[in-house]
């Protein structure tokens, strides 16, 4: 049973970090250093598991001690200098709030949104942002199952489409169950591509924010990240294997349509970041943020322990 987060102890540890664990009775202790958390290039940020607020650490030495700062959320993304928390709501009742922040992680703006945390993405140029929750009492779920609400907010305008569900899909008939999720947004600010499930199967569509409109591409794909060369899309695809987690990341080269199944092969259920055009990173539970290439060649690789929801600062 987890406890509350227990601050050990306040240790040098080179210049002014310090140690704190989570859980009892095997602590976990992660190095910390004094200092704000910035959205500046070259810094990896991430939600921290102890104590689920905003960290950062260079991305260049990632193993290195964070930096934590006062802001909790359940999913974080950076892009262009700006920052999208999702967080859950105060008060009785399950909700989140999607909160747009500065490059020192100061409020912008914050929008109420129902259903619980699950995806946060900006556009490359922190225009576009776009959420997923988990709600329940829709009338097409079945008892004690959940389905999603995506919303895509445009912070120029101020256009707010707090639920994609009436997109319309080229050539097909969409059943009651429809849902989408996983919105991941081109440098054009309008195209996206996201996750369409209906009648039991998942599509990747690509949509059209503007005439909201989308077209498939593919079946079986689920919580699509788009290249930042914008070439290509990183999904997860359902296989063979672990009935709890059965899923391997794939990316698909959107030219040729070809997809590739990545070196990692423990099931990934996440939305994964690109850290370049040649390596993507991604949460695993209980064992931190790792990174793999996106060729299908190499191993992954931990970069930072005790945390998830990672992305780059750019801009």
């Amino acid at each position: 049973m987890r406890v509350l987060i227990v601050v050990l102890a306040v240790i040098a540890l080179g210049a002014g970090a310090t140690a704190y664990a989570l859980r009892a009775p095997d602590a976990v202790s992660v190095a910390v250093e004094a200092g704000p958390v910035e959205l500046v290039s070259g810094q990896l940020v991430f939600v921290d598991e102890v104590s689920g607020r905003v960290a950062s650490v260079p991305l260049r030495s990632p193993d290195g001690p964070r930096r934590v700062s006062s802001l909790s959320c359940k999913r974080f993304f950076t892009a262009a200098g700006q920052g999208l928390c999702l967080a859950d709501a105060s008060g009785p009742l399950p909700g989140s709030t999607a909160v747009f922040v500065d490059r020192g992680l100061a409020e912008r703006r914050r929008v109420d949104v129902s259903g619980v945390p699950n995806r946060a993405k900006l556009s490359a140029d922190g225009r576009m942002g776009s959420w997923t929750t988990f709600v329940t009492g829709d009338s097409y779920a079945q008892a004690g199952t959940f389905s999603t609400r995506t919303a895509i907010f445009d912070t120029e305008t101020e256009v707010y489409a707090s639920n994609i569900e009436g997109t319309r899909v080229e050539g097909m008939k969409l059943a009651n169950d429809r849902n989408f999720w996983g919105v991941t947004f081109s440098a054009d600010d309008r195209t996206y591509y996201a996750t369409l499930s209906t009648a039991g199967k998942t599509y990747l569509i690509q949509g059209d924010a503007e005439q909201e409109s989308a077209k498939v591409l593919r079946e079986n794909a689920e919580c699509p990240s788009l290249s930042p060369d914008g070439r290509r899309v990183a999904f997860k695809k359902r296989v063979p294997g672990d009935g709890a987690r059965p899923w391997r990341q794939h990316v698909l080269d959107l030219t040729t349509m070809v997809e590739t199944p990545l070196a990692e092969t423990r099931g990934i259920d996440d939305q994964v970041v690109w850290l370049d055009d040649d390596t993507i990173a991604y949460g695993l539970p209980d064992e931190g943020i790792w990174a793999v290439q996106a060729n299908g060649e190499g191993a992954p690789r931990q970069l930072v322990p005790h945390a998830s929801s990672p992305s780059v600062v750019t801009g």
